[in-house]
């Protein structure tokens, strides 16, 4: 069987930790795809990276999605954006503490809803793994289209240890960046080291670099060669840094200073790109890894250093042997600085060892280089991309209708882009004809910045929805009265305001969508507008009444916290509101009727929504039970005595003790039980919730107490209501986006149902 040539590979996408972030992974991922993307010339090559801080990075033009680190549902989202995204394979960074979860295995998330075949590039392979690490790593193996090791141990170990089968396993070293083989003389006088011999040892530093070691083998080696300097560079390691500060750097310079070569040693304490990195290392004779742990399978500064042509001095773990076998370089024994000093000592005596070692190295090291790195890498991409092509179409189990999957309607857009335009969204509609009189309101806005933001988790992106997103926050900026601090509803279409303050409602709907962009959105411009605004709107949320405008500014907060939790202000203001619900809760509920207020009325899903985002997020139990109490009880309330979703009508809604109303049936309650059962079951993985979810969003598609759809296929909008012998035909923006926000949050959702 013959492959077709990289002209197959058009597009790839590169997953792991990715530059500017500091650490070896993204340092490698950056160089990964840069090698390939140079081969392949054609080929789009793009970066969904992991962020391990909240306000993300700013990253370069290939980054197209980010997953936050701790959060599972992120990686489902990035599984949807890829599979939406025509990629032909994805090539996998692998190392346990990159990514969330229990032995990292929150990345099972993404792997088990990908379409298209994964080359995994396994960083690290642990010989004495705990059952979390190894139940991982055998998913990974079997989600794995091939493997790449870089050492013929890891190799091994991922035969006997992971049961992994050898043909899917490809051996590929490090890649290292092209150097000519030159004297460090050349180099030296940059750095005011000219005549000294150098020793260097560079990466981020934490204590398990065992450079300590270096430090107390140097006053021997000094005695006897005194013109000899240590360079350490690197910057603290993000997660030393985080929990220990400079600890560990303040103890190798105090400990310099005890043993008495401070003149020896230079720290250069940042974190250095590559051009710099290769002068560093061209300065340099001799360096060391004196690494405290043997179980380490790669490393990237020991491959650079060795592949560059330098002399190497290394503790033994498993890649030091394997790399400096034969006479490339000289293994020292674990936290023995003696060994250390004897080492560098025979160096120093016999040059021609010296220089037989570095040519050694070198000439390895020309299979290491990133061209010939790339191509091996094409290589295993082409043969991932044809083992799906060649298993595809193996017989899969036919399922039952039970069974399977609710298959969800296409997204079309058509109505709302009709409803839009440079000013924001207009109201109204007369059957399908956008509505000058009513003009626009902030409402409507608001919910459809929401579902821009969501297409754009969804992977759909385009210049009219990038426009429109622009339009829709204009409008919320303008609508936001500074000396009021309160937003306006309503604006006539000659864009003059006709009002100075709009409703509670509109002010917490406004703070939530204003949440979600922060939280969310990977458009930094669009964050940072997100959170000013959010900051500037929030405090008067406090003197507001109504709980609906509490529990939407509820979501907004909680979606403010997916990147700054931190903030003392917020999270006081969302324990007052989330006790406010509680009291109403339990002055008003009784066995029969638990609710927090004596009539059900509009969104009535919001108000358990948001009590089940701050018990999951807050840990407390009561709050999180009362969340599910009442959204249970309003699913027994809103469901007909045929099974099907019947919302509380709007004419005169259900008051305690009273007649409820059935009609007139507003698409805006089925959405916000869609939205609610969801979360539900997202925080308890029950399928009664999902099941329930479901049936609010049939409700759209006429499982409905008149048996009549309210979605319009033909033209994409959705019809403002159910009345009690007809549809009302207007197709306005409020109606319109209840449905495209359900089915958007429905279809977030599908791919991590996926099996």
């Amino acid at each position: 069987m013959v492959m077709n040539g990289k002209r197959d590979l058009k597009k790839i996408a590169f997953v792991g930790d990715y530059l500017p972030r500091h650490c070896g992974i993204a340092t490698f991922t950056y160089d990964l795809r840069s090698a390939v993307s140079s081969q392949l010339t054609n080929a789009e090559c793009i970066v969904v990276p992991v962020n391990d801080q909240e306000q993300g990075y700013d990253y370069p033009a290939e980054v197209r999605f980010e997953i936050a680190e701790n959060n599972v549902e992120s990686y489902q989202r990035a599984a949807d954006f890829l599979n939406f995204s025509n990629i032909d394979v994805v090539s996998l960074q692998h190392e346990y503490g990159i990514y969330g979860g229990k032995a990292g295995s929150h990345i099972l998330a993404l792997l088990k809803n990908l379409r298209m075949p994964v080359v995994t590039t396994l960083h690290t392979i642990l010989r004495e793994p705990n059952a979390d690490q190894r139940r991982v790593m055998k998913e990974i193996v079997a989600l794995s289209a091939r493997l790449v090791v870089m050492s013929d141990q890891g190799k091994q170990f991922l035969i006997d240890i992971y049961q992994a089968a050898e043909q899917k396993i490809d051996l590929i070293v490090h890649g290292i960046p092209d150097m000519p083989f030159v004297d460090s003389n050349f180099y030296k006088d940059q750095f005011g080291v000219e005549g000294k011999h150098v020793i260097l040892t560079f990466g981020l530093l934490s204590p398990n670099k065992g450079i300590e070691n270096v430090l107390k083998a140097l006053p021997a080696v000094i005695d006897k060669f005194p013109n000899l300097v240590y360079i350490v560079l690197g910057a603290t390691h993000p997660n030393e840094l985080r929990y220990h500060g400079e600890a560990y750097r303040m103890s190798l310079e105090r400990l310099a200073h005890d043993l008495r070569i401070k003149k020896h040693v230079i720290f250069y304490n940042r974190y250095v790109e590559l051009d710099e990195l290769k002068e560093f290392i061209g300065a340099a004779d001799t360096y060391i890894t004196p690494y405290l742990n043997p179980a380490q399978i790669t490393s990237g500064t020991l491959s650079y250093a060795f592949g560059c042509g330098k002399v190497v001095i290394s503790t033994p773990y498993w890649y030091a042997e394997e790399l400096l076998a034969d006479n490339r370089g000289i293994l020292v024994p674990f936290n023995d600085a003696s060994a250390i000093s004897t080492a560098l000592i025979k160096l120093l005596r016999n040059e021609p060892l010296h220089l037989s070692m570095r040519k050694k190295a070198y000439l390895l090291g020309r299979e290491m280089v990133w061209s010939n790195i790339a191509h091996r890498y094409i290589e295993s991409l082409q043969k991932a991309r044809l083992t799906r092509v060649t298993t595809s179409t193996r017989a899969f189990a036919v399922k039952t209708l039970d069974q399977q999957q609710q298959q969800l309607p296409a997204l079309r857009l058509d109505h709302l882009f009709r409803l839009s335009d440079s000013t924001g969204i207009l109201q109204h509609a007369q059957f399908s004809v956008p509505s000058f009189i009513e003009g626009y309101c902030t409402d409507d806005n608001a919910r459809a910045l929401q579902l821009m933001l969501l297409l754009e988790e969804l992977g759909i992106e385009s210049q009219q929805i990038q426009r429109l997103t622009t339009s829709y926050a204009a409008f919320l900026s303008h609508a936001y009265n500074v000396p009021k601090k309160r937003f306006r509803n309503f604006m006539g279409f000659d864009r003059h305001w006709m009002e100075q303050v709009g409703s509670d409602d509109c002010q917490g709907r406004a703070i939530w969508v204003l949440g979600m962009y922060m939280g969310r959105s990977k458009n930094r411009n669009l964050q940072t507008w997100g959170a000013q605004l959010f900051d500037q709107a929030l405090p008067m949320i406090a003197e507001l009444s109504s709980p609906r405008s509490w529990a939407f500014a509820l979501l907004g907060i909680h979606e403010y916290f997916r990147r700054l939790s931190g903030n003392s202000v917020v999270n006081q203001l969302r324990d007052t509101l989330t006790q406010r619900l509680i009291d109403l809760y339990e002055k008003t509920a009784t066995d029969d009727w638990l609710w927090f207020e004596d009539v059900l009325s509009y969104s009535n899903a919001r108000l358990p929504h948001a009590l089940l985002l701050s018990g999951s997020w807050t840990n407390q139990q009561k709050t999180f039970d009362i969340g599910i109490k009442t959204l249970s009880w309003l699913i027994k309330i809103q469901t007909s005595e045929a099974g099907h979703f019947r919302p509380i009508g709007s004419n005169g809604f259900y008051p305690r003790n009273g007649t409820r109303a059935d009609f007139d049936q507003q698409p805006i309650e089925a959405y916000a039980m869609v939205s609610a059962c969801l979360e539900a079951y997202r925080m308890t993985e029950e399928s009664f919730w999902l099941d329930q979810a479901r049936t609010a969003f049939e409700w759209f598609w006429g499982r409905n107490d008149l048996g009549l759809p309210l979605y319009d296929p033909n033209t994409g909008g959705c019809y403002d209501g159910l009345h009690v012998d007809r549809i009302n035909q207007n197709q306005g923006a409020e109606s319109t986006l209840a449905y495209l926000l359900s089915l958007v949050e429905m279809k977030l959702i599908e791919t991590s149902l996926s099996k």
